[in-house]
């Protein structure tokens, strides 16, 4: 299990526990990682000296995605290069919807050169290609109630940390069965960011509007941050991909392998 001291990992986590499955949880700080029943902490960074010691005796591997950097790509191709020397027979590995060469969110486009890496390194393989995180949808509000992004009218169809860790979950408790399978995990609907802002709206009691941006007024309201400029292209084009239709399209993945239908981003957002 990687990402155990995450939002998606450590659901998982929790629920492999819960179903009394044994996990080595591996961790950049063995001290921040969840006291599971079951489960065991062990020190392993993507990339680094240890990774493949960590790993040696695993069968199955959870693989989310390492913390974003430039280098992103190389820590995932060596980890998976750890993986196979580990002795690992399945990874299932958390990529993201329409990974493709050439997609316009630059970050899929590491997920998509990750999965290729994987199905070169002769291990089994499933992938689960979430959407965007319905979660995360109140953090796109500014302190004035406004989402702002060059995503026009184009759709997402935003998907639940929940549900994704249940799908997750299925994969893990059963991989033989999924193997060489690609999963896309969506939400119920697919919703333009003035609907996005609408059900914010209802949901907090406040007034959050959508407020399209062009390409050049993003690049130009995200400039004061200070961030490098691979990190503002990927937060720019998460919108752009938006409005290329990129991130539109609802699958019934999540009800195939959860039994349960995905969660509606109204229900996420309302939550306690």
């Amino acid at each position: 299990m990687t990402g155990a001291t995450g939002r998606v990992g450590g659901r998982v986590a929790r629920r492999l526990a819960a179903a009394g499955v044994p996990q080595r949880l591996a961790v950049r700080d063995p001290g921040r990682a969840p006291d599971l029943p079951g489960a065991t902490a062990v020190r392993c960074a993507y990339g680094e000296p240890g990774a493949a010691a960590a790993l040696e005796g695993a069968e199955v591997l959870f693989m989310v995605s390492a913390s974003e950097s430039p280098d992103r790509l190389d820590r995932h191709r060596a980890f998976v290069d750890d993986a196979a020397r580990a002795g690992v027979r399945h990874v299932v590995y958390l990529s993201f919807f329409g990974a493709a060469p050439d997609a316009v969110f630059t970050l899929a486009r590491d997920h998509w050169a990750t999965e290729q890496h994987l199905r070169g390194s002769g291990l089994s393989c499933t992938f689960l290609r979430d959407n965007l995180y319905a979660d995360f949808m109140p953090a796109l509000v500014g302190e004035d109630g406004v989402i702002r992004g060059p995503a026009g009218e184009g759709r997402a169809a935003v998907v639940a940390q929940d549900d994704i860790a249940d799908a997750a979950t299925a994969v893990l408790l059963r991989p033989d069965a999924h193997a060489g399978r690609t999963y896309d995990l969506t939400g119920p609907h697919a919703l333009t960011m003035a609907e996005v802002a609408a059900v914010l709206s209802r949901a907090s009691g406040r007034t959050v509007t959508y407020r399209p941006e062009t390409v050049e007024e993003a690049y130009r309201s995200r400039a004061s941050y200070g961030a490098p400029d691979w990190q503002v292209d990927a937060w720019v084009s998460t919108y752009t991909a938006i409005a290329a239709g990129q991130l539109d399209g609802v699958s019934d993945d999540m009800r195939r392998l959860t039994g349960h239908a995905a969660t509606p981003l109204a229900d996420v957002v309302s939550a306690p």
